[in-house]
Parts: structure tokens; C-alpha cells; sequence
């Protein structure tokens, strides 16, 4: 905990594939979107039609991964989605993305605080008959994140890494287990599903059930060659995501009855226990308890994974000097020294105040701040579609299938989902207070701050404005020194 930062550059030649597809997939939290993402889908969206809903935002964002691969083999960064910003969009428009990142992800953290404490408090109380509050839970939680995340990134995939199999493997068994007693239902793949209740809110929510693919991204600099190992990741989760949640919402209503679902998904939406009543049903009693205890560590996991990208946020934006530049200082073993105890911290104390006004997490911190969070990474993810497009027509690329049309179809698709996002923000963030639904006006904030802060840093700190671009270039030419493919300068 003492040991003094070394440097400011992070750890490279460190990930593979897998690594960053489980720090990717434990972010995203399979048991955890089951059990709350996809229960809303089927009860609130186009109720047994909701496994379409999933498989069609697999596609809307694979075609945006086609433009993502190639935007990929062009930057390296930690920056993510910034970075991609700002080569297609400009310095002031990078400026934008980061500050919608670093709060989507900083608030995203905080819910997983909220989540992670309530459900520790209620599963640990029933197990055991300890009853702790659920801040306490919570704290404990972010602060065993913040001191694994110190350890380095590749010992975080590696926890990330058995969590992930865990819960994957549980909703394996209980897809199997429907298969075998009761089927699967083609019925779900009908028009009549499909767009039965509400097809859009369906694909909003399935949406929310991706968050977390785009860290890939995050991740390049510490990436074993990572002009290849980034898109290869990318595609590998959103698949991989697809399928895992997808089938796993195709055995839920397949249980249920595809025209019943909606009901049944509804009689289940307060006690949030649809997925366990039925593992209840199918496996018994014993695997039921496995799987409260897996949620908890789906939860945990997730909560690694989101510190993880929000760390690597706040670093980026101190190296560029956006924000104070000691955020920028690693350790000897390669991981942000001062990052990851401001976003720990600042997740401690927005759940705290929560806990001291006595305001239920559940109903209150949780959907504010995890709402919030699925928006600004959705308006991220269009950000970054439409800036590939942008870039690559300014090269000139001849070619149009994965520069230009699927990336631009998957702009259209993303922005649809944001606007969605927008226009149903009370079900996004499970609350109608007038507080909570002013939340998205911290993005036109970030927007309008951004703009003033761009024109105050070319007007007065030019060098801190060219750093923006030039902080890519470093490591684009880092990584041509290590071998990488030639990339093209600014």
C-alpha cells in the first residue's frame, strides 16, 4: 500500500485474449444480468421475445466492432474510447468522450457498491443469519477491488477469470436442465414474440446486458500485441456475450411458457428472484443456494472489472493532463498508484452519503447511478462509432464494408438504443424522481464543459490541447517499435 509510484506507463505485454476476455465478460457479469437485466427485458420489453432482443443488439454491435477492429489496428491507448475520439473527432471532442467516460464509469462503480452491499446484506443474512448493513458490505467489497486491482491487471483477469467459469457454468446447467425437462421454444423467435409488449424497451434493456464489451480498448497498452489481441477480444465478447445471455433468456422463457412469460416475469419484478425461482424449480434447493452465492461473486467481479475501466480512465485523463497529471503515476508493477484510490474513494463516499441519509440502495443509489452509467456508455459507444466512420473517410479508405457501412450501421443502431435510452430514462434507472431523472443533464454538462474547457487550453495551455493528440502518437509509435503494424501519424 506504501510502496511509491515508479513511473507513469503501465505494465505492457501482459494480456492475451483471454485475459482481456474475462476482464471484458466479468464486467458484463452473466448471473448478474440474468438475474436483473434480462428479468426486466422479459418483464418490462417484449416479454418472450426477449432473446431476439439480445441477439439483435449482438449484431448492431458486431457491426460496430467491424469499424472497431480496424480502428484498433490503427491506436493503442488507455484511453479507449477517448482515444478514438479524438482521431476521428478532434482534440475537443476527445476532451468530451473522456469526461463522459470517466463519470458513466465513476457513477457505474458506485451502483455496483449499492448492488454488491444490498445483495451481500440479504444472501449472507439468510445463509447465515449475519445481519450487516449493506454499506459495510459494500465498502468492504470496493475496498478488496481497489487493493486486487494494485496487484497488477493480469492478477485481476485471473480472478475475474475462475468467477466468470463459475457463473457461466451454473447458467450452463440450468440451460441444460431446460433443454432436457422442458425444451427450448421456438415460439420465442416468432413475430408474434418478437414484437409482442415493447420491442424497443426490450432492446434497450438487452443493450445494458453489453455494457462492458468496449473496455477492450482499455486495455491495449498492457496488451500483448495489441493491434491483433484488441479486435480479436472485441469480437470474442460481444459473441460470447450474445450467446451466454441470449440462450440463457431463450431457457428462461422456454421455462416459463414464451406467452406467459411477461406475467410471470412480472409477478417476480419486486422480489427480483425470477431466474432463482426457477433454478428453485429445476435444480432444487441446494444449486438454488450455489447460486445466490455465485450472484455475490458475479457482483464482486463486475464491480472488479468497472474499477478496473474507470482507473484506466482516470489515468489516461491525467497523463493528457485533463485532470491532474499525478493521476498519471504508476507502481513498479505497472498499475495506476493514485487512480484507483481516487475512484475507490469517490465510489465510498457518493454510496456513503446514501447510506447516511438512510435512503434504501436497492430502490435509490442503485438504479440512479447504474442508469446514469448504461447512458453515458451508450452515448460513448455512438461517440466512438461515428468517429471511426469520420476518420476513416478523412484516409480515404477504399474500404467501405468495415470502415464506412458497418460501422455506420452500427452508429445508427447505437444512437437508436441512446435516444431510447433518453425517452425511457425512468426505466433505465427503475425510478421516477425528478432528481434522478435529471441526471442525463450531466451529459449535456460534459458536453458544454467540455467545449469551454477545449477552447481554454488552446487559448492558454496550447501544449496541454496538443498533448491530446500527441499522447496518442507516443504510443502509436510505441507500439510500431514493438513490432506492431505501421500506423499512420495525425
Amino acid at each position: 500500500m506504501t510502496e511509491p509510484s515508479t513511473g507513469t506507463s503501465l505494465r505492457t505485454n501482459t494480456l492475451g485474449v483471454a485475459g482481456i476476455v474475462f476482464l471484458v465478460l466479468a464486467a458484463v457479469a452473466p448471473l448478474t444480468g440474468m438475474v436483473v437485466v434480462a428479468s426486466l427485458a422479459i418483464a418490462l420489453g417484449n416479454g418472450g421475445g426477449a432473446p431476439a432482443s439480445f441477439f439483435i443488439v449482438a449484431v448492431i454491435l458486431l457491426l460496430f466492432a467491424v469499424g472497431y477492429a480496424q480502428m484498433s489496428k490503427q491506436l493503442a491507448n488507455a484511453g479507449g474510447f477517448y482515444a478514438f475520439v479524438v482521431k476521428g473527432l478532434g482534440r475537443t471532442g476527445g476532451l468530451i468522450a473522456g469526461l463522459i467516460a470517466t463519470l458513466g464509469y465513476n457513477f457505474f462503480v458506485v451502483g455496483t457498491i449499492g448492488t454488491s452491499g444490498f445483495f451481500m446484506q440479504t444472501i449472507i443474512a439468510q445463509l447465515t443469519g449475519l445481519d450487516v448493513n449493506w454499506y459495510v458490505w459494500g465498502l468492504l467489497s470496493i475496498a478488496v477491488c481497489f487493493v486486487m486491482a494494485r496487484r497488477g491487471v493480469d492478477f485481476s483477469s485471473k480472478i475475474l477469470g475462475v468467477s466468470l467459469v463459475l457463473e457461466t457454468l451454473m447458467l450452463v446447467v440450468f440451460d441444460i436442465s431446460v433443454l432436457v425437462q422442458t425444451g427450448f421454444s421456438w415460439a420465442a423467435f416468432s413475430p408474434a414474440a418478437v414484437f409482442s409488449g415493447s420491442l424497443p424497451i426490450g432492446l434497450l434493456l438487452a443493450a445494458t446486458g453489453f455494457l462492458g464489451f468496449e473496455a477492450t480498448a482499455l486495455f491495449s497498452e498492457e496488451a500483448k500485441r495489441p493491434l491483433k489481441t484488441i479486435p480479436r477480444a472485441t469480437y470474442t465478447a460481444i459473441v460470447a456475450i450474445g450467446i451466454i445471455l441470449g440462450v440463457s433468456t431463450w431457457a428462461v422463457v422456454s421455462a416459463t411458457g414464451v406467452a406467459q412469460a411477461q406475467s410471470t416475469a412480472l409477478k417476480h419484478l419486486d422480489s427480483g428472484d425470477l431466474l432463482f425461482s426457477l433454478i428453485q424449480q429445476y435444480l432444487g434447493t441446494p444449486m438454488t443456494i450455489i447460486a445466490e452465492i455465485l450472484l455475490l461473486v458475479s457482483l464482486f467481479a463486475a464491480m472488479l472489472a468497472f474499477h478496473n475501466s474507470a482507473t484506466r480512465y482516470l489515468y489516461s485523463m491525467g497523463r493528457a493532463r485533463i485532470l491532474p497529471q499525478w493521476l498519471a503515476r504508476t507502481r513498479s508493477n505497472g498499475s495506476p498508484a493514485y487512480a484507483g484510490l481516487v475512484q475507490a474513494a469517490f465510489g465510498a463516499i457518493v454510496a456513503g452519503l446514501f447510506a447516511v441519509a438512510g435512503l434504501s440502495p436497492i430502490a435509490t443509489l442503485v438504479p440512479a447511478m447504474l442508469g446514469f452509467g448504461t447512458l453515458a456508455v451508450l452515448v460513448l459507444q455512438a461517440l466512438a462509432a461515428i468517429s471511426i466512420v469520420v476518420w476513416f473517410r478523412r484516409q480515404r479508405d477504399p474500404r467501405w464494408w468495415s470502415t464506412f457501412i458497418a460501422p455506420g450501421l452500427g452508429f445508427l443502431g447505437l444512437t437508436t438504443i441512446v435516444v431510447l435510452a433518453v425517452v425511457h430514462f425512468d426505466i433505465v434507472a427503475g425510478s421516477s424522481n425528478p432528481l434522478i431523472l435529471s441526471l442525463p443533464l450531466l451529459l449535456v454538462l460534459a458536453v458544454i464543459g467540455g467545449i469551454v474547457y477545449g477552447a481554454v487550453l488552446k487559448r492558454k495551455k496550447p501544449e496541454v490541447y496538443d498533448a491530446l493528440a500527441t499522447d496518442l502518437e507516443k504510443f502509436n509509435v510505441h507500439a510500431a517499435e514493438q513490432g506492431k503494424d505501421p500506423v499512420p501519424g495525425f
